[in-house]
């Protein structure tokens, strides 16, 4: 479908440009689908003003383009300059047995993927799913397009932290309880260190400070834990063997538990190169950027400034070293694209975090082209998960675990599936409510606009019928029940033929997968899959509905089978690009 839209979209540039040989146009002009006619163009009213021409003069041109092509039975101007096109049955009919081929429009090219990145040392929470789930979503559909992929886990394991860590570690560890849970035993230190920070800020009538404000610049009076923290950082930086060897502790403990969860969460990652790789990239990064004059010393610390005139926007400095020597964010993320650069020779680069980080993506993107950095650099951020009662902390400890979220989800689905199929065994309805459980998580935060704010509920996380991935998922355990029954039978699908109004709007909504599949490699943004697959399940409801397929006679039975055997083959592989699984039975 999507090359018919290109086809389409070529036949009326250069029809235009016979017309109008002194314009200029693109390419190709956007065709898009639509309620009122199979296919739709509002070109003609975009073109209206350049052109200086009435949108329904350059209409008329588009249309007669159109109507030359063999798949179009119609093309007629509507309104104030909408094209509105048929296509011939017999030509979607043919064509829609090739649905779930799709475009390899990322062939040759490679993408990298950022995304997950926890923090060592804390427990994976539900505010790390959106990355991991919406990067791994990505990494599939990217794939699924042609492009070669490169998965990696930045991970958080270097910097003020462990300084803090340290000191916690040593005059607070439960040997007991970290031998039991080595990282929700360094939770705690990390919490406890809070606590002690903020009384002690509290003594001096000081006020707290987060992670980035204390790096910016060395305060005059810091509380005397945070003095000590920053002592035990020195020492790892400058390869103490005690603080290395807890950091590497730290790390071992951490990897393992965040591995048991991905492999829940069936994510997996070509590279995981933490902060910590780059260390010793950093310091000829910044005397890069000061020899090439894109940083300049500023009260001891080295930053890049910004002109709205070079860099499209005014925004504040980005600080690359600390007037103590120490490095940043901005460094390090400054080396590590220049890094990828080298290794991979990307086409595109995309980093999946939450909103909060715009600015700083806007000033490390603004920095980097500066520097020469020529690919495609894409934050894909996401609106934040909060709390009913509000933000949740890790510093705070008021954090939903991402485990105990997994458990609560196969807990439920375990008990619908109970409910639902009694005489279903044991073993069976485990490994169903684990499909389902795990496929609502994932599916609630993937169906929303990754930009919206997501206010976390049981209830909305875990939802089971709706838009949701167990309706989704019963959709397809249905129609492989029908297909089982079929094979019994000895009934066996055919070439499509000739088409009612249900099962023309079935093989329409089939022929659209490429598109869904499409834009969201374009935009990253995973929802409209999850739109896509809705609406096709829809349209196979409304089509069951209206027509027998296993009591129907033999050419439409076969006919019938075919987009019943096409929707299911979509309905699991769309779901599969969203990392989540279609049991068979339900």
């Amino acid at each position: 479908m999507l090359t018919l839209r290109e086809d389409l979209g070529r036949l009326a540039v250069a029809a235009l440009r016979a017309r109008f040989a002194d314009a200029t146009f693109p390419d190709t002009l956007p065709v898009d689908a639509s309620q009122k006619a199979d296919l739709q163009s509002s070109a003609a009213m975009q073109l209206a003003r350049s052109l200086k021409k009435p949108p329904r003069e350059i209409a008329d041109v588009i249309a007669a383009a159109f109507a030359a092509h063999p798949a179009v039975a119609r093309s007629e101007v509507a309104g104030a300059g909408f094209v509105n096109v048929a296509l011939h049955d017999a030509w979607v009919a043919a064509t829609v047995g090739a649905c779930t081929a799709l475009s390899d429009r990322g062939k040759g090219r490679v993408a990298v993927i950022d995304y997950s990145s926890p923090n060592v040392a804390k427990p994976m929470h539900i505010g790390h799913i959106r990355s991991t789930i919406l990067g791994e979503a990505l990494k599939r559909v990217l794939r699924a397009k042609g492009y070669t992929v490169v998965a990696d886990n930045h991970l958080g394991d270097w910097g003020t932290q462990f300084g803090k860590l340290l000191v916690a570690y040593k005059r607070w560890l439960d040997a007991a309880e970290f031998e039991a849970h080595p990282v929700a035993e360094l939770l705690r230190l990390y919490v406890k260190y809070t606590d002690e920070e903020k009384r002690e800020r509290a003594a001096m009538g000081a006020t707290a400070k987060g992670d980035e404000e204390e790096d910016a610049a060395v305060e005059k009076e810091a509380p005397p834990i945070l003095r000590d923290a920053r002592a035990e950082l020195v020492k790892l930086q400058r390869g103490d063997d005690e603080n290395v060897r807890l950091w590497k502790l730290f790390i071992d403990v951490s990897m393992r538990e965040f591995d048991r969860v991905y492999k829940r969460l069936d994510v997996s990652f070509d590279v995981v190169l933490g902060e910590s790789f780059y260390n010793d990239r950093l310091a000829g990064t910044v005397d890069r950027l000061l020899t090439e004059g894109i940083a300049e010393h500023s009260e001891g610390a080295v930053v890049v400034t910004f002109e709205k005139a070079r860099d499209g926007e005014a925004m504040p400095p980005l600080l690359v070293r600390k007037a103590d020597g120490g490095f940043l964010y901005g460094s390090t993320d400054v080396a590590t694209v220049l890094y990828r650069e080298e290794r991979w020779q990307p086409a595109r680069v995309l980093y999946v975090t939450d909103e909060r980080q715009q600015l700083h993506f806007r000033q490390f993107f603004a920095a980097a082209r500066r520097l020469g950095v020529t690919t495609p650099l894409e934050h894909v951020w996401f609106g934040l998960m909060r709390l009913p009662e509000g933000t949740f902390s890790t510093r705070d400890g008021n954090v939903i675990g991402l485990e105990a979220l997994l458990d609560e989800a196969e807990r439920r689905a375990l008990d619908v599936a109970r409910q639902c199929s009694p005489d279903m065994p044991d073993d069976e309805a485990r490994e169903v409510a684990r499909k389902v459980g795990i496929g609502a998580v994932k599916y609630n935060d993937l169906s929303r606009d990754r930009t919206t704010l997501v206010t976390f509920t049981w209830d909305k996380a875990l939802a089971l019928t709706g838009n949701t991935a167990p309706y989704l998922q019963y959709a397809h355990a249905r129609i492989c029940s029908m297909l089982r029954k079929a094979a019994e039978q000895g009934f066996e699908a055919g070439a499509v033929g000739a088409l009612e109004p249900a099962e023309r709007a079935l093989a329409m909504r089939l022929l659209g997968y490429d598109e869904a599949v499409d834009e969201v490699a374009r935009t990253a943004r995973p929802h409209l899959l999850c739109d896509y697959l809705y609406e096709l399940a829809t349209a196979f409801s409304s089509f069951y509905n209206a027509h027998p397929v296993l009591k129907a006679e033999a050419a439409s039975r076969a006919s019938r089978l075919r987009l019943t055997v096409l929707t299911v083959t979509v309905l699991r592989e769309g779901l599969a690009l969203l990392g989540i699984e279609a049991p068979e039975r339900m």
